[in-house]
């Protein structure tokens, strides 16, 4: 503790606090993390390692930097790189909601690192506005990593209370011990719909109250939640609802363009198996319809270069940009492959600059020529 002088606090929980802190011989500004006495509380100590554990497994550009850790006077303490901002601040300071190309930045940098997360087999667990870091140049940052969880095997069991009730899936409103990367998919629609809107879009009062919610706009859950929830006898309340009742995200959102309703929809399915996954929602024609990420993406990449260039963060800037960009090469190397048998040449054509229409066009010229999808 001797290298920093803490200037405020700026979070408090049941866990621990973090204060704003400056580092004595950078005069760089950080986030320091101390959890609570981690010797004698054993939960404590749990969080505080699977975090540590995590954070040093993960390295993104959309992901809270942890900067060291350390243990003083039995208490671990996570120096992070600061910053300003969090989704939540945006929200309260923008009244109805953010502007559309600004939520559309946001969301798709918080699908990215979920993406990054998922890849690594790791469930972040609470996605919510709060750990939705935002610097001053509008990099998004995910943090908190304490009920992240590493999910290898399918079917092994999870831990059932888990996410901030307003961001929670239906999956774990009913109990299911099997859920995974879907919770937090169901997460970015929450927050993606919060962002477009400026409310929450279930801001349920209990558990019984946010399944009653979710089930009011979107309608039954699949069978085996419904199975789950019909042995126990106050969540059989929650789905006391006719399912004509239940208007659906078109009727609610009547005034979205089809694009934003859409890539909400994929990821409010009631059914988890049927959401998209991040690495699909990153492709969704919400983003790619005008080459959004191409655009947006070098500009991201300068931002970055700007705020990996502080001392303490300088050391870290290559691995977290060589961690990144290994992801984005793997994501996007989908190729469609065309050969012609007239011509007896092959055409390589990137999927991401293939329109819906060519695709529909190749189909219906099966005879004239082979189309393969590979992915290398």
């Amino acid at each position: 503790m001797e290298k920093y002088e803490q200037l405020s606090v700026i979070g408090e929980g049941s866990y621990g606090i973090v204060t704003k802190s400056r580092h004595k011989d950078t005069n760089e500004i950080v986030a320091i993390k101390r959890f609570l006495e981690t010797e004698e509380d054993t939960t404590i100590r749990k969080m505080a390692l699977r975090e540590i554990r995590m954070l040093k497994r993960l390295r993104h550009e959309n992901l809270v930097t942890l900067i060291e850790v350390f243990r003083h006077r039995k208490r671990f303490y996570l120096v992070f790189e600061y910053v300003a901002g969090t989704l939540l601040d945006e929200l309260e300071r923008y009244n109805g909601g953010l502007e559309c190309e600004m939520c559309r930045e946001r969301i798709f940098q918080v699908t990215r690192a979920i993406s990054y997360c998922h890849y690594n087999n790791i469930v972040h667990r609470d996605v919510k506005p709060e750990n939705v870091l935002v610097s001053t140049l509008g990099v998004v940052k995910l943090c908190d990593f304490g009920f992240a969880r590493l999910v290898t095997n399918p079917n092994e069991a999870c831990t059932e209370y888990v996410a901030t009730r307003w961001y929670r899936a239906p999956e774990l409103l009913v109990g299911d011990p099997h859920y995974s990367s879907p919770v937090d998919v169901w997460a970015i629609g929450c927050l993606f719909a919060e962002m477009m809107t400026g409310d929450p879009l279930f801001p349920g009062e209990s558990d019984i109250d946010q399944l009653y919610l979710i089930v009011k706009l979107l309608g039954r859950p699949c069978l085996r939640h419904l199975q789950l929830a019909s042995k126990n006898a106050r969540l059989k309340t929650a789905l006391r609802i006719p399912e004509t009742n239940s208007p659906g995200l078109q009727k609610h959102f009547s005034s979205w363009t089809p694009l934003a309703l859409e890539f909400l929809s994929c990821c409010l399915r009631m059914d988890p198996t049927h959401r998209l996954s991040c690495t699909d929602l990153l492709k969704h024609r919400y983003f790619t319809h005008d080459r959004f990420p191409q655009r947006f993406l070098p500009s991201l990449r300068n931002k970055v270069n700007t705020e990996l260039s502080s001392p303490l963060l300088r050391k870290l800037k290559t691995e977290i940009l060589m961690s990144t960009d290994k992801r984005d090469e793997r994501r996007t190397t989908l190729t469609n492959w065309t050969i012609s048998l007239k011509e007896g040449s092959m055409k390589r054509k990137l999927s991401g600059d293939t329109t819906a229409s060519e695709v529909i066009s190749n189909a219906r010229s099966f005879f004239d020529s082979f189309v393969i999808t590979s992915r290398i």
